[in-house]
């Protein structure tokens, strides 16, 4: 039986968990669990020195940048609005750490919610920092349609999906190498692809019924085979 492919996934900071005396660095057991039912060894990844995570990710076959809080708006050049959550400068910096050494050794990577917002300011893009009330609640289950000929939609089968969303911010002005292809009827940007990285980038949370669902599934499928058929890490 070969060997699972190792998946880093990238640890959140918790300043409580549930059984520890102190703080914590975790990672959703939902995505986990969906990157061991698609084959893969998922690995919770301690940030330590950011300095140091490209190197330390170079060994692994693939990476997956889950949700979380707030990026803060300094990143990207801008001021605070007051809707923004308080945010983490060290979980920040982790992130951008990730991003930047997937794109380096050009990993197979799924980037979820902020994942996908943290994606798009490394690459020198921008975030709307609340998104305005309208007619699709992004904090609950909505429909995505995507461009019928791009990977994202091969990868789901489909061209239109019902997805679990919970977020509040997303992409404004794109990074570099980046293209939309997959809007909300109200025309939040819901998925990215990059000109020469194997990323899968969605705005919404698919690990919520990835158990359930098998285009869901099928995204962190997708990474899993990529990094089992190998990968540049030039």
């Amino acid at each position: 039986m070969s060997a699972r492919p190792l998946i880093a996934v990238a640890g959140m900071r918790s300043p409580k968990i549930e059984g520890l005396r102190l703080n914590g660095v975790v990672a959703a057991a939902k995505i986990l669990e969906a990157v061991y039912r698609a084959g893969g060894e998922p690995l919770t990844v301690y940030h330590g020195e950011p300095g140091g995570l490209a190197a330390r990710l170079a060994r692994f076959d693939g990476i997956v940048v889950p949700g979380g809080g707030d990026l803060g708006p300094g990143r990207y050049g801008a001021e605070p609005d007051p809707r923004t959550a308080p945010t983490d400068d060290a979980q920040d910096e982790a992130d951008l750490a990730v991003v930047r050494a997937a794109l380096a050794h050009r990993l197979p990577t799924l980037a979820i919610c902020r994942g996908m917002q943290v994606l798009n300011v490394a690459c020198g893009g921008t975030l709307v920092q609340h998104v305005p009330p309208g007619g699709v609640d992004h904090l609950g289950p909505h429909g995505v349609k995507l461009e019928p000929d791009c990977r994202t939609a091969r990868v789901l089968g489909a061209d239109a999906v019902a997805v679990s969303s919970y977020h509040h911010q997303a992409v404004d002005v794109l990074g570099r190498g980046l293209r939309v292809v997959a809007r909300a009827p109200d025309g939040i940007a819901e998925a990215l692809e990059h000109d020469t990285a194997r990323l899968l980038c969605v705005q919404w949370h698919p690990e919520d019924d990835a158990a359930e669902t098998p285009y869901e599934q099928a995204l962190f499928d997708a990474v899993v085979e990529d990094a089992r058929n190998g990968n540049d890490h030039g």
